[in-house]
């Protein structure tokens, strides 16, 4: 009689273990969540000018803002920038003065600029937001987003926390032909870094003969 064979064929185990898997897809999620906060599009408020013709405004009309709460820019050729304080002295180019980009320039302008009331509304209004910002990085601090977005609107329409009401200035921006878009940027940023509330990109095609004679006379180009 012929001996049985006890001996057994070994089974593999097919089961699949997904755990590294769920790991990898877990990682994976949490990447794309970090990468998509990340790209999020920042978009910078622009007040454009309108396309309706100024000339026959009256003066009251033109005049809303105080010509001592006003500044306008032209950003011309080279990385140059001219400013005016006020309104222009068509018979004095002088009151034309040339300025450059960034801290010593653009920015120390609005910094130091004096409205007719003798105050300084960018430097305070600066210091306000150095203070408000602080209190939201202080430690434990309860401030949230919501109430540091409503804080901040009201510093930059003059409301101080102390209940001071300060004039709030209003920048032209007027970017000649001959300026690139770097220009561009680097005046914009300037209004974010002085909180400048109301600004205005004007058209120079736009500019009265008046104005386009006086920046010629001031050699802006």
């Amino acid at each position: 009689m012929a001996k049985k064979n006890l001996s057994k064929q070994k089974k593999m185990d097919t089961r699949v273990n997904f755990t590294p898997m769920v790991d990898m897809m877990m990682l994976l999620i949490t990447f794309f969540m970090l990468c998509t906060t990340l790209a999020k599009p920042q978009a910078m408020q622009l007040t454009m000018p309108s396309n309706d013709d100024t000339k026959n405004l009256n003066e009251e009309q033109k005049q809303v803002t105080k010509a001592s709460h006003t500044i306008t820019l032209y950003l011309g050729s080279n990385d140059k920038v001219w400013y005016i304080a006020g309104l222009p002295n068509y018979d004095d180019p002088s009151c034309v003065k040339e300025t450059t980009y960034g801290k010593d320039g653009i920015e120390k302008v609005l910094n130091e600029h004096t409205t007719e009331e003798g105050i300084n509304p960018i430097a305070k209004i600066k210091m306000a937001k150095k203070e408000l910002d602080a209190k939201k990085n202080e430690y434990n601090s309860k401030m949230t987003d919501e109430q540091y977005q409503e804080a901040l609107k009201k510093l930059k329409k003059g409301e101080l926390p102390n209940g001071e009401k300060v004039p709030t200035m209003t920048v032209i921006i007027r970017p000649l032909n001959t300026a690139t878009y770097e220009n561009m940027v680097a005046a914009l940023d300037e209004m974010l870094i002085s909180n400048v509330d109301k600004y205005v990109i004007d058209n120079v095609d736009k500019m009265s003969d008046d104005d386009k004679a006086l920046i010629q006379k001031a050699g802006v180009k």
